[in-house]
């Protein structure tokens, strides 16, 4: 954990969501050295999973920080701020969902994503953008997460491309509410100025495998193209957990935030 490099910010409160939640900030390693140089952001769900294994879900953490310092001084991606967005614990279903679930045993949870998402926009994107030197533009802007994180982040892209230009979509749960997600984006018919990255792990499950491919192929039939704003992997051996997530996530950089 490079702590210097760590902000943290306590409790932070939302008008949009009753429940106050932790906010973390990496910091690129050349940070404030140029007070002109601004930097692009990446805003990422359950931040208690990304930089401190005391925190983190099982005691694994992503370390995002230690990933993203190593590609910048390997000049592998663009520095780049990364803001970690805790979860709320019991409400996290709810506020990563877009909509209510009618079946099984998540019957009547979820639908508070546009408050959630609202929360991002409006409360910790400004705050974000007063304290640090960002890149507050939709080009520079991109939000990611896994599981319903990866589903949220989606929603979100898809619902307010003038915020967000690059999607982290990891393992999504695109299964949620019956495949709401896949259905809603097949109607869109075209595609959005959004660079999407879209994977799964060859052990997740054949049915959530099969959900995820389906939403990549509906991705190109609109427009998206393999490797220049869509990639898209299956990840062998790699099951629905953070480890696996961890290990994959200097990729999503690299293909968020390449070397130009």
């Amino acid at each position: 954990m490079l702590k210097e490099q760590i902000k943290i910010h306590e409790n932070f409160g939302s008008a949009q969501l009753g429940a106050p939640r932790n906010i973390l900030v990496y910091l690129p390693p050349d940070y404030g050295n140029d007070p002109e140089r601004r930097y692009p952001v990446l805003y990422m769900h359950d931040g208690q999973n990304l930089i401190n294994p005391a925190d983190a879900f099982g005691g694994v953490a992503w370390e995002v920080d230690e990933t993203a310092q190593r590609l910048i001084l390997e000049n592998q991606i663009e520095p780049l701020i990364i803001v970690g967005i805790y979860n709320s614990g019991e409400k996290r279903i709810d506020e990563y969902t877009p909509t209510k679930s009618s079946n099984g045993k998540m019957r009547g949870r979820g639908g508070l994503a546009d408050q959630y998402g609202r929360m991002i926009i409006e409360e910790i994107k400004p705050f974000i953008d007063r304290e640090y030197l960002t890149r507050p533009e939709r080009e520079f802007t991109a939000l990611g997460g896994s599981s319903l994180g990866g589903l949220v982040s989606l929603y979100l892209g898809f619902k307010r491309p003038d915020v967000f230009s690059r999607l982290a979509v990891i393992s999504p749960s695109v299964w949620w509410a019956n495949n709401q997600i896949i259905r809603e984006i097949a109607l869109v018919g075209e595609r959005l100025p959004l660079r999407i990255w879209l994977d799964i792990g060859k052990k997740e499950g054949s049915r959530i495998k099969h959900q995820v491919r389906a939403l990549k192929e509906i991705l190109l039939a609109n427009g998206w193209q393999n490797d220049l704003d869509l990639a898209y992997y299956e990840i062998p051996e790699a099951r629905h957990e953070e480890s696996a997530w961890a290990q994959r996530f200097g990729e999503v950089l690299k293909f968020l935030f390449p070397v130009l």
